[in-house]
């Protein structure tokens, strides 16, 4: 089933099915936020990976099921502590029943949110749904333009004191002697990351709070303690890949396994870079990948070599990466990031990712 198809479908049963059958059960409308976050659900289906047999013996735990429909619902309603989510299902009976609670008195403690939180941290809720959306309703497509981006995510946690590596023996000048070898300069990472996996790449990449600087489209230098998102979004806004790295990590240093799980994802055409991922590793990687590299050239304190007027209108498509990133803080949780932990924050991230991604593809239609 095509992508305009699937979408089509699941539009007309949510509006000719769901939403009549919900409000002729609660017999109370559903608000414009109560159908979005329904409609959210519907396509994310985190009830089939967030399920788990109950242990035989000890307490029961509660319905990951549940808990996790909830902490989509925190993403959506864009609430900033998962305590502003529990006294939002105590005062909204919808909202209570959508997410899986019966009565009041069923919604458990903040602690256990928390516990909950925590495991599906640990094994990665987030990426697990977000890869199946992507394999169920942009794989069978063939994609124009990945637009690549990174953006800073503020913590709330203290900086790890960067570790400078030490600096290598200064190399001897003027020319060799007779049967002296010098020896060659180390590989750098960009260039070992050509023959690695995705996977291998991005193990050796920083993932701890630190701090971080990048200048703003005013060029003016702006520094926040935290980490960096960076996303890979098809023409139609939908993120394909998410890595969070720390905040000090160049944007240059995660193109190329972000271009390889792309890859391993979906098929498309052309890669879509700033002048940050200027070089040329990247653009070797990119055309053996069977891609077009269009990356904005990067002066290096020279004149700018622009880009050719083919290249220049295929570049404006790239927008759809900051606006993207734009709407994940704005209205998906991103700028309100209370978690300790690249774990935790990883998943805080992906539940409004995942979200957003939901609530995207609804409105390809409409």
């Amino acid at each position: 089933m095509k992508l305009w198809q699937a979408v089509s479908w699941l539009t007309r049963t949510l509006q000719q099915h769901l939403f009549p059958r919900l409000e002729e059960c609660w017999e109370r409308p559903l608000t414009d936020k109560e159908r979005q976050l329904v409609s959210i659900l519907e396509v994310l289906q985190i009830e089939k990976f967030a399920g788990r047999p109950a242990p035989r013996f000890g307490r029961k735990p509660w319905e990951r099921q549940v808990l996790a429909r909830a902490f989509v619902g925190k993403a959506v309603y864009n609430h900033p502590t998962t305590r502003a989510t529990i006294e939002a299902l105590q005062a909204s009976p919808n909202f209570r029943r959508i997410c899986g609670f019966v009565n009041a008195g069923d919604i458990p403690s903040e602690a256990t949110f928390s516990r909950a939180f925590g495991a599906f941290a640990r094994h990665g809720l987030g990426e697990r749904v977000h890869e199946a959306l992507v394999a169920r309703y942009v794989k069978p497509e063939l994609v124009g333009h990945i637009s690549r981006d990174a953006t800073a995510i503020r913590g709330r946690e203290k900086p790890t004191a960067r570790v400078r590596p030490p600096k290598p023996p200064p190399r001897k000048k003027g020319r060799l002697r007779r049967g002296e070898v010098r020896e060659p300069k180390p590989e750098t990472r960009l260039e070992r990351q050509c023959r690695q996996s995705a996977a291998e790449a991005l193990a050796e990449l920083p993932v701890h709070c630190n701090v971080g600087a990048k200048k703003n489209s005013k060029g003016h230098k702006q520094a926040w303690i935290g980490y960096k998102l960076h996303v890979d979004v098809n023409d139609c806004g939908l993120p394909i890949s998410a890595v969070l790295t720390a905040a000090s990590l160049h944007d240059s240093q995660v193109a190329v396994p972000l271009m390889k799980m792309t890859s391993d994802r979906i098929d498309y055409l052309y890669d879509l870079m700033d002048s940050a991922y200027d070089a040329k590793p990247i653009y070797e990687v990119s055309r053996s990948l069977g891609h077009v590299p269009i990356i904005d050239k990067n002066g290096r304190r020279k004149d700018v070599i622009p880009l050719a007027p083919h290249e220049a209108v295929r570049y404006r498509e790239r927008t759809v990466a900051e606006r993207f990133n734009s709407r994940l803080k704005e209205g998906f949780g991103a700028g309100n990031v209370m978690v300790r932990g690249a774990a935790k924050v990883r998943l805080h991230l992906m539940f409004g990712l995942i979200a957003l991604f939901a609530d995207q593809l609804l409105k390809l239609i409409s």
